[in-house]
């Protein structure tokens, strides 16, 4: 059975809340602040121990960091950091002369360490009082078992040959075809390229790489699906703080290989909007993505607060590994564990049409 996306933390949002604009694909897109500043206090770039990206910190400082920084550089937001701290004691960090919080490079490994053991389903509380080689032991013991075809891809990330790895991608897909792919390819490499990023073996730009292709490729085999636009109509999205698209686009997938009729909003739509567009395009089906990086609370509330906004004749559909799902008691929203699901859901909603 192929999970519709991903581990899920019962934590605040580990999306990004810096100052990038434009649309974020990825948490752990990061900015970083190069020159610059207000005030009196020059900034110098750190090289922190484990070959960590560098961290401004402050100049005098005795490489202490401060929240801002520590956001930037993990993509943690300054909430998760202060809730942690207050839940678990970790990040402990100490107070400079102004009361704010600073940080030490040593709480910056660590930090970029959970996130990446976090991103791969180790929950918070279980790794947070771990110490730093206890954290990169553990993030060695995550690898996964990968087959010759995954490790080649890996190999291709690893090696920075886009051309090649997006061939690769491209001849997987057309061999496959893309229910084959998106239930089985798709999902094992993304699986596979996130734990090698939890492993260190991939950076940042490696994953982006991997879901700007992966992104890319599926839009166009999704375009090119022969359109019957049949009901249902299927109106696709995510919450806000919920970056993710893989799954989203997986599951657009499969409605369009079911013959439905399908508008995609892209991802981070506010709920007031999602009731909008349903009206606006007169969607029979609101179907939403859930990964591990929506808090628990955002899930359940937000689907509540949707099904008071839609009238009973859209159906909310939602999909996803996320725990948070599991928790949703109303009888009209339909959780879906699993893409393969989904023509199933569909033929049983054109039955029930036909039949009332």
């Amino acid at each position: 059975m192929v999970a519709w996306k991903t581990v899920v933390t019962e934590e605040p949002a580990l999306g990004y809340t810096g100052e990038c604009h434009g649309q974020i694909p990825n948490p752990d897109w990061k900015c970083r602040l190069i020159l610059g500043f207000l005030g009196s206090l020059s900034r110098t770039k750190q090289i922190v121990p484990g070959g960590a990206d560098p961290a401004i910190v402050v100049a005098g400082s005795h490489g202490q960091l401060s929240i801002a920084s520590v956001e930037r550089d993990t993509g943690i937001p300054k909430e998760t950091l202060r809730v942690w701290e207050r839940r678990y004691g970790f990040p402990a960090p100490v107070r400079d002369a102004q009361d704010d919080r600073v940080y030490s490079a040593e709480d910056l490994e660590k930090l970029r360490l959970i996130r990446r053991l976090i991103a791969v389903g180790h929950r918070p509380g279980k790794i947070l009082n771990l110490d730093l080689q206890e954290l990169v032991v553990l993030s060695t013991d995550s690898a996964g078992t990968e087959s010759e075809e995954v490790q080649h891809a890996l190999g291709l990330l690893v090696d920075n040959d886009v051309d090649r790895f997006e061939a690769w991608l491209a001849t997987a897909l057309g061999r496959d075809g893309l229910k084959s792919f998106v239930l089985t390819t798709a999902p094992g490499l993304t699986v596979a390229v996130g734990e090698a990023w939890a492993r260190g073996k991939l950076q940042i730009h490696h994953e982006h790489v991997f879901s700007e292709i992966m992104t890319r490729l599926l839009r166009t085999a999704i375009a090119a699906t022969p359109r019957k636009a049949r009901a249902p109509r299927v109106l696709l999205t995510t919450f806000p703080l919920e970056p993710h698209t893989i799954g989203l686009l997986m599951a657009e997938a499969m409605f369009a290989i079911s013959g439905c009729a399908c508008i995609s909003l892209g991802p981070q739509t506010p709920v007031p909007d999602i009731a909008l567009a349903a009206g606006a395009h007169r969607a029979d089906i609101v179907a939403l993505s859930f990964s591990k990086t929506l808090a628990a609370n955002r899930v359940t509330q937000g689907l509540i607060e949707l099904r008071g906004m839609l009238p009973q004749t859209v159906a909310i559909w939602a999909g996803g590994a996320s725990e948070s799902l599991g928790r949703v008691k109303s009888a009209d929203i339909l959780i879906l564990r699993d893409l393969e699901k989904i023509p199933e859901a569909v033929s049983a909603w054109r039955a029930a049409l036909q039949s009332a």
